[in-house]
């Protein structure tokens, strides 16, 4: 009986020790690693001459996020409503994304460039999740570079390559081989 109790006490020890690591997470977000976030993502911007801007989310405590956002612009695409009115579609050019997660943890994702009204937008790409001090300054270059990645190759989609999917998930009568 005893090995059984040293066990559940092994398992309730690192229940609780989750607990205080989310306390400590979300309190590290709050003093120091949301404005280094701010700082380091604005400062490859200016260095590289990215026009975005960053924004930060703070509609849920403990849930907030910041992101590197490219903006919303016309399509250049319309919808005829009628013979002397018609409807912009708005592209939103896509998101680089560092969420704070219910444990304290940040999750660092990218969202994808869509047109509202035209097809469904592609799920985002989770590139990880950190504890905050795994969160490291080249870390920053590496995830704005995957973005500009994503982002390039969402906008200059063509059939060169097979299998490769338009980022609003539109076949447009292809079927899709199996």
């Amino acid at each position: 009986m005893d090995i059984e109790l040293n066990n559940l006490k092994r398992k309730v020890d690192r229940y609780n020790e989750v607990l205080a690591n989310t306390k400590l997470y979300r309190k590290i977000w709050v003093d120091s690693l949301s404005q280094k976030i701010l700082d380091q993502l604005n400062y490859i911007m200016g260095q590289v001459g990215l026009n975005g801007a960053v924004e930060v989310r703070s509609d849920l405590e403990n849930l907030e996020a910041i992101d590197l956002t490219l903006g919303t612009v016309r399509s250049g695409m319309s919808h005829r409503v009628n013979e002397t009115i018609q409807r912009d579609l708005i592209k939103h050019n896509g998101a680089l994304v560092y969420q704070q997660l219910f444990n304290g943890k940040v999750m660092v994702l990218i969202q994808y460039p869509y047109i509202e009204g035209y097809g469904e937008p592609r799920p985002p790409k989770t590139i990880a999740i950190y504890r905050p001090e795994e969160l490291k300054d080249p870390y920053f270059i590496r995830h704005v570079e995957e973005f500009m990645q994503e982002i390039t190759l969402w906008e200059d989609y063509d059939d060169d390559e097979p299998h490769q999917r338009i980022g609003f998930q539109l076949n447009f009568g292809q079927q899709d081989e199996e």
